[in-house]
């Protein structure tokens, strides 16, 4: 699983090495190595030099959180990766516009980056961000995004932030945002609602921060048995010259949703999710 077709992101403190091996164990396609919020600032020394081992040894599916371009943290965390043998994708917080991926691209060339849009100013400013050629995917983060606006989840302006997000990944033809997290870790109801809602927002994937999230956010986004059913069903019928299934036309854009739902489940298949 890559950064762009990830479903379930989970961080885990870049400062403790010990648990990296139970969140790539956890079931999520991708395992956020923090350098930022997670850690403190006396530790964040511990958290880089984890880092390079964990790239050292080739353990798991990762990518990496650092301080944002801001912060004095910044350029530690960069020559940290730039350390590493082989790259590894980063994911940039407070994005803002070209400046903030310029300062890292600086640093770092060649990295593919998971832009975390969490200020009003970044969401503004999401097309801008989607269209850099670094940008691999854009991120919500909303917990920062409601303390930078005082809107509270939900609202019409979260709502309207993510659908920025989403609009500008779809016309710089980047794949479907990152939502954010779902901050109760002792609801597994309300992340599955959270997620489903994501993916009928246009959201492909969400961030967790505990393992017990994983599997309620995979399921919300990956194709269902009555899905794949339709989209085989859809698929079969056009090759046979029916011009509708179930009463719906079939259409070019029906064939191509149909098609998209049969590939994203062979490929959560092939990956054993």
């Amino acid at each position: 699983m890559t950064v762009d077709d990830a479903r379930s992101l989970l961080f885990v403190p870049a400062d403790r090495p010990d648990r990296f091996g139970k969140a790539v164990g956890s079931g999520a396609d991708l395992v956020i190595l923090d350098l930022e919020d997670a850690v403190l600032p006396e530790r964040k020394g511990d958290g880089r030099a984890a880092v390079e081992r964990a790239h050292a040894g080739g353990a798991g599916r990762f990518v990496v959180r650092v301080n944002a371009a801001t912060s004095e943290h910044f350029a530690l965390d960069c020559a940290a990766l730039a350390r590493s043998a082989a790259p590894v994708p980063v994911m940039l917080p407070k994005v803002e516009g070209r400046a903030q991926m310029s300062a890292l691209l600086d640093r770092l060339p060649g990295t593919r980056v998971l832009a975390l849009v969490e200020t009003a100013r970044g969401v503004l400013a999401a097309r801008e961000i989607a269209a850099h050629p670094a940008t691999a995917r854009l991120a919500f983060g909303s917990v920062d995004f409601s303390l930078d606006t005082g809107a509270r989840e939900p609202s019409d302006t979260t709502t309207w932030a993510r659908a920025q997000l989403v609009l500008a990944s779809a016309a710089e033809r980047r794949p479907g945002p990152v939502d954010g997290v779902t901050p109760r870790l002792d609801d597994p109801e309300l992340c599955a609602a959270d997620s489903a809602l994501a993916a009928t927002q246009g959201f492909t994937g969400r961030l967790c921060v505990h393992p017990a999230q994983v599997a309620p956010v995979n399921r919300a986004f990956t194709p269902s048995a009555d899905e794949l059913r339709w989209a085989r069903r859809v698929l079969a019928s056009l090759e046979a010259g029916a011009a509708s299934v179930d009463g719906e036309m079939l259409d070019g854009p029906v064939r191509a949703r149909a098609a998209a739902v049969v590939r994203r489940a062979e490929r959560h298949q092939e990956d054993g999710s």
